[in-house]
C-alpha cells in the first residue's frame, strides 16, 4: 500500500510540473514583444506620415490611454518631419492638440510628461551626430565618403548635425523608439526600402528582436495597405536572414 502511495504521489509530481510547464510555454514573453505604448507609437508615426488625420485622431486617443505621454506622443511626430517632412508632421501635431482640447473638455487630464533636456555637450554637432550613428549602426565611420555624402556633402552635413544630433540626441525618447518611429514612416511613404533595410538593422542594433520587428509588420499591415505591408515584411525577411549569417 506505501509503495502504491508513494508511486501515485509521483505520478501527480509528474503531472504538476507538465501542466505548469504547458502553462508557462503559453505565456508570452513580454520583453519580447512590443508593448502597447510602442505599439502606439508605430501607429501614431504611420498615420501622421500618411495623413489619415481621421484615424490618428483614434491613435492618439489609444496611445494617451496606453500610458503614453504628451511629450512622448509630439517628440514623436517631431521625428516624424524628418523622413516625412514638415506638412505631414505639423498636421499631426495640430491635430494632437485638438485631440488633447477635446479630452480636456471631457474632464480627462493627460499626463505632460518630461521634456527635453538641455544639451550640455560642447563639442560640434557634427562630432555628436557622428557618434550617435556610430552606435546606432555599431559601425565606425572610416575612408572617405561614399555614395550619396561624396556625390552632396551637404546632405552628409545636415544629416549628421540635424537629423542625428539635433533629434536623435533629445532624450524624450529612446533609441529604440525613435527608431520605431522612423521605420514605422520609412513603411509608410514606400518606395524606400534601402534606408528601410539600414533602419531595420539599427533596431536589431539597439535591442529591438526578431519577433518584436515581426510584430512592428503586423502592427503597421492595416494601416499602409497590402502593397507596402508586403515590401516591409520582404525587407524584413531579408534583413534577418543576413543576420542569421554573421
Amino acid at each position: 500500500m506505501k509503495i502504491l502511495k508513494n508511486k501515485s504521489l509521483c505520478i501527480l509530481m509528474v503531472l504538476t510540473v507538465a501542466i505548469f510547464s504547458k502553462t508557462d510555454a503559453q505565456e508570452p514573453n513580454m520583453e519580447d514583444s512590443l508593448n502597447p505604448k510602442q505599439q502606439n507609437i508605430i501607429a501614431i508615426s504611420a498615420q501622421t506620415a500618411k495623413g489619415d488625420l481621421t484615424s490618428l485622431r483614434g491613435n492618439l486617443n489609444a496611445g494617451l490611454d496606453a500610458g503614453l505621454t504628451v511629450n512622448e506622443i509630439k517628440e514623436a511626430i517631431l521625428h516624424t518631419y524628418a523622413y516625412c517632412g514638415f506638412p505631414r508632421s505639423i498636421r499631426g501635431l495640430q491635430t494632437f492638440m485638438t485631440v488633447l482640447d477635446e479630452r480636456k473638455a471631457k474632464g480627462i487630464n493627460d499626463v505632460l510628461g518630461a521634456e527635453a533636456s538641455p544639451i550640455t555637450d560642447k563639442g560640434s554637432k557634427y562630432d555628436r551626430g557622428k557618434a550617435i550613428l556610430e552606435n546606432l549602426t555599431g559601425v565606425k565611420e572610416t575612408g572617405p565618403k561614399k555614395g550619396y555624402a561624396a556625390f552632396a556633402p551637404a546632405m552628409e552635413v545636415f544629416l549628421k548635425e540635424h537629423l542625428f544630433a539635433d533629434i536623435f540626441e533629445r532624450d524624450v525618447l529612446t533609441f529604440k523608439d525613435r527608431e520605431l518611429v522612423t521605420i514605422a514612416v520609412i513603411s509608410s511613404i514606400g518606395e524606400a526600402e534601402p534606408m528601410l533595410r539600414s533602419h531595420l538593422a539599427i533596431c536589431l542594433n539597439v535591442g529591438l528582436t526578431p519577433n518584436q520587428l515581426q510584430q512592428f509588420v503586423e502592427v503597421i499591415r492595416p494601416i499602409i495597405g497590402k502593397k507596402k505591408g508586403k515590401s516591409a515584411q520582404k525587407v524584413l525577411n531579408e534583413v534577418l536572414a543576413d543576420k542569421n549569417k554573421e
